[in-house]
């Protein structure tokens, strides 16, 4: 989609008190709101802000900066900036396939496998799941897309006495999710949310910048009495949030 002409740009900034960058803000966030820049429309660069409208490139890249951290944009390492889909939500108590929580919102689900392996449990994942170091598990790295964009990361340990058929399944076809509730049903779930900075190889993989904030959802399941996975889950936060409703 080709960048916004310089007339769309320049007419809604007008003149005001406001501090340049925050008329530039301003500027944006309108034509988001009224749809002239729709989800996936490549903004205008700092450079070419710069020469549209001849403010610096420091009021430029602030502006921009706090665009993406409120989520209306995404800035793509190599790539450009872009305007960001309207952030995904997910329950914050309950464990759903991400496949299906994608196609609700009536889009396309993809994924990209990066490690399906087996390994020998570390003193951390033994830990986690009840087992003696050194014995299997199994490992396996999934980056899931909605619309082609990437939305999750999908880092998972499985106890392969619960799922031993775990590395012959095609993710790409049938999330690790969906498989592990046939093979070994969920009856007790785990939760700890943190805000972090991404390593540099997951931001490569999510396509954000190594300053934007991501959510980590870390997660451990059982079937019974026996403890199934143990996943870390990392969101970029311009494109996810959680929400819950609570009774007392």
């Amino acid at each position: 989609m080709p960048t916004p002409p310089v007339s769309a740009l320049v007419a809604p900034l007008g003149e005001g008190p406001a501090p340049l960058y925050a008329r530039v803000k301003q500027m944006i966030t309108q034509q988001i709101e009224s749809g002239s820049w729709p989800p996936h429309q490549r903004v205008p660069s700092e450079s070419e802000l710069v020469n549209q409208l001849g403010f610096s490139r420091m009021t430029i890249n602030r502006a921009l900066r706090e665009l993406t951290a409120e989520g209306l944009l995404v800035r793509m390492q190599g790539v450009g900036t872009f305007v960001a889909e309207p952030k995904t939500r997910s329950a914050l108590f309950e464990v759903n396939n991400i496949a299906d929580e994608i196609a609700a919102r009536g889009h396309q689900h993809s994924c990209q496998v990066i490690i399906l392996a087996e390994e020998a449990a570390g003193s951390e994942r033994a830990l986690a799941l009840d087992m003696r170091e050194g014995q299997r598990v199994f490992h396996s790295l999934i980056v899931h897309l909605e619309n082609g964009v990437p939305v999750q990361i999908e880092d998972r340990y499985v106890n392969a006495q619960a799922a031993p058929d775990y590395l012959r399944q095609d993710f790409t076809r049938q999330t690790p999710y969906a498989y592990l509730t046939q093979v070994a049903p969920l009856t007790e779930g785990e939760h700890v949310v943190e805000a972090i900075l991404a390593e540099a190889d997951e931001c490569r993989l999510l396509q954000i910048d190594r300053a934007e904030p991501c959510l980590l959802i870390r997660r451990r399941t059982w079937s019974g009495r026996q403890p199934v996975t143990c996943a870390r889950l990392i969101h970029p936060g311009s494109r996810h949030r959680l929400e819950g409703r609570f009774n007392k």
